[in-house]
């Protein structure tokens, strides 16, 4: 099976459902879309596009470090990193939502000793980073959300 091109056919369709979940963890507060069993947990987080300067919102697995919410631009290793990664590079300070909580951020790129102590956190919160990283050429950017 084509991977990547099954992958590839079915964004329209994932990012529908993740419209979904967006809609549905903002209107409970994150009491519903948070954590599902057996899940890793899910935050909300808000970006501008780059190019649009439409506002989104993406449903994402993340780590914490400390004070830091850890990001993982897999594309579930897809060749080019995803849409809201270019969009926190270009418009870095934004808002998260982990739970009922929200919280100001700014974004940032884990350097590459950020990246090699933070990328066994992020597997042990997702096994799968693992998989994706060996689908793909590119290393897999970890994004630093600090507060502010």
């Amino acid at each position: 099976m084509d991977y990547l091109n099954l992958a590839d056919r079915s964004w329209p369709v994932l990012r529908r459902l993740m419209g979904g979940h967006a809609a549905v963890y903002r209107a409970t507060n994150g009491l519903i879309g948070h954590r599902f069993p057996g899940s890793p947990p899910v935050l909300l987080v808000d970006h501008v596009g780059a190019k649009s300067g439409k506002r989104r919102t993406s449903p994402l697995v993340y780590a914490e470090d400390g004070e830091n919410v850890i990001l993982v631009a897999s594309k579930g290793g897809f060749p080019k990193n995803p849409a809201w990664f270019h969009n926190l590079m270009a418009n870095p300070d934004t808002q998260v939502q982990i739970g009922s909580r929200r919280r100001d951020v700014h974004a940032r790129v884990a350097d590459p000793e950020e990246h090699k102590r933070l990328w066994p956190k992020v597997v042990e919160v997702y096994s799968g980073y693992d998989d994706y990283q060996r689908r793909t050429e590119r290393e897999i950017p970890l994004v630093i959300l600090e507060p502010r």
